[in-house]
């Protein structure tokens, strides 16, 4: 039986990378190459020890490998994520509705079609009805803004 054992191997392995294709993980595979690793030492006459010892590190190391593979060239950043709802808002133009008020400056500016309660994000210019404002950031259920202005940025005047 020492000697058929890498049979059980095969069969092992061949399974675990047909389950592969049927399950939503990428960690089946790595153990399938294992497991053929290990059938391929039984078949050149290696005892079981050995034929255990490849299975154990060609699946760990094929699946460490690929995890920092993954990570490192699949996933992408927040710069290549798609933004919606509230993460959307920053950088977007909205309108003041109501001029601002009160000790903080509370205002209310309509950005794609929503109406938000908003504050100068410099904390000291009042915003004026009408006027076009941009979205700095955005906390709780207000916006800071920050007026738009029509002139050219500086390296575009040149």
């Amino acid at each position: 039986m020492e000697n058929a054992i890498w049979i059980l191997w095969l069969i092992l392995g061949v399974g675990l990378v047909v389950a592969e294709v049927f399950t939503l993980g990428f960690v089946l595979l790595w153990f399938g190459v294992g497991a053929l690793a290990a059938a391929a030492l039984g078949f050149f006459g290696f005892g079981f020890g050995w034929q255990f010892a490849a299975f154990a590190i060609v699946s760990v190391a094929l699946t460490a490998m690929s995890r920092t593979i993954f990570a490192n060239y699949f996933t992408h950043g927040d710069g290549h994520r798609l933004k919606m709802g509230i993460d959307s808002m920053p950088g977007q133009i909205g309108t003041v509705t109501s001029a601002s008020n009160g000790a903080m400056l509370e205002a209310a500016v309509k950005v794609f079609g929503s109406t938000w309660t908003a504050f100068p994000a410099d904390g000291e210019s009042p915003l004026i009805e009408g006027e076009k404002v941009e979205v700095v950031e955005v906390k709780g259920s207000s916006v800071f803004v920050r007026k738009v202005t029509n002139e050219l940025p500086e390296w575009r005047s040149k």
